[in-house]
């Protein structure tokens, strides 16, 4: 049983259902239930996917929004956050699957374009350090899009710029990187995302996350050859480091947006949930707290390999405390639980089996859960 007066809640969204912010809100009103004289810390939490900048912004970071290309070419309004020096963009806001009208797909076309202006508008902001949350992603371009839009050029035969998108990226055949904005020699970019794949082949970015953006099988040849491509005449411009990065841990996240700012940008590749707890203030407030409670929709085995909870578990770990998750449901057991630092679990499923409700009425589950939490779990 963990004895505790002082409790962080430091979870990530429910996707589908509820935002971290939500779902500490949420968590709150529960454990409040059974223990009212807790004292609650919230620390909403992301992993670099869609959600972050929501998660830096409940952290205490200024909102900002610009205009940009969205992955289809028509205008969309992105948001990135800042506080001081260091902004937080998130490349879903820009070139995320969930600005695409539903049922449309275009693994292609889709463009990172958006997102280099995002990148433009923070450093314009005067961001020195960006940290570049990528996941959830439309598209399948390399980052081409988000280096052109910083001021790189990518020609065809003809001498005209590629196209958008990662199919036109088989026809480039030269690339010259020293348009890019001067700025961003100035800027450190740290590349945050719990995808380690490399750019190309049978678990490359096209191969495993094309078909989820709609790519067929014939589409994923396309891409795969397309990024190969881009590797290739990017080794001819700038060094046979460029074809090296390809291989390397984070290039094909996101579409291979990683591999773009890794060559392009000078970015360096870091767990998103990591980089996140730094920027959060995570630190300090697990130094506050005597138990944590994370958690996320789903608590599976994609968990254990850097998503939130499990960052969050392995940080409170280090430091000697208690970590007790809330979920939507479970598929993994006791013991591996334990092995990611989390002492029990409490999913929605618990309280109510059908899942269609536990998505539909998840705020009010998730505070039945926390109630119950508290009473198993958080003794005076």
């Amino acid at each position: 049983m963990a004895h505790s007066g002082r409790v962080l809640i430091a979870a990530d969204k429910f996707k589908g259902s509820l935002t971290a912010v939500e779902v500490a809100e949420h968590v709150t009103a529960g454990l409040r239930r059974a223990r009212p004289d807790l004292e609650i810390e919230a620390l909403p939490v992301a992993d670099g996917g869609d959600g972050t900048v929501a998660a830096a912004v409940a952290g205490g970071f200024e909102r900002r929004e610009v205009d940009v290309t969205g992955p289809l070419g028509a205008s969309v309004t992105a948001a990135y956050a800042l506080r001081g020096d260091t902004a937080v963009v998130e490349m879903a806001e820009a070139s995320g699957l969930q600005l695409m009208p539903p049922g449309v797909f275009a693994p292609l076309t889709a463009t990172t374009y958006g997102t280099g202006e995002v990148l433009l508008a923070a450093i314009e902001a005067g961001a020195r350090t960006v940290v570049l949350g990528v996941g959830g992603s439309a598209t399948t371009d390399g980052g081409a899009g988000m280096l052109q839009a910083l001021g790189a050029e990518f020609l065809d035969e003809d001498g005209d710029p590629v196209a958008h998108g990662g199919g036109p990226l088989r026809d480039m055949v030269s690339a010259d990187l020293t348009g890019l904005d001067s700025r961003l020699k100035d800027v450190e970019i740290v590349l945050a995302s719990d995808v380690d794949n490399p750019l190309t082949g049978p678990k490359g970015a096209p191969a495993v996350y094309g078909p989820q953006k709609g790519a067929s099988e014939e589409d994923v040849a396309v891409l795969d050859a397309g990024l190969a491509r881009f590797a290739e005449v990017l080794a001819e411009a700038v060094g046979p480091e460029a074809a090296e990065a390809a291989d390397s841990p984070g290039a094909g996240a996101a579409g291979g947006i990683g591999y773009g700012a890794l060559v392009g940008l000078g970015a360096a590749f870091r767990p998103g949930i990591e980089v996140l707890l730094d920027v959060l203030g995570f630190a300090p407030a697990l130094e506050r707290a005597d138990v944590v409670i994370t958690g996320e929709g789903s608590l599976d085995e994609q968990t254990l390999h850097g998503k939130a909870p499990a960052g969050v578990a392995a940080a409170a770990r280090k430091a000697g405390k208690p970590v007790l998750a809330v979920c939507g449901r479970i598929t993994i057991n006791k013991s591996a639980l334990k092995g990611a630092g989390i002492e029990a679990a409490y999913p929605l499923t618990s309280v109510e089996r059908d899942p269609a409700k536990c998505m539909a009425e998840a705020g009010p589950l998730l505070e039945r859960v926390a109630e119950r939490l508290a009473e198993d779990r958080l003794s005076k």
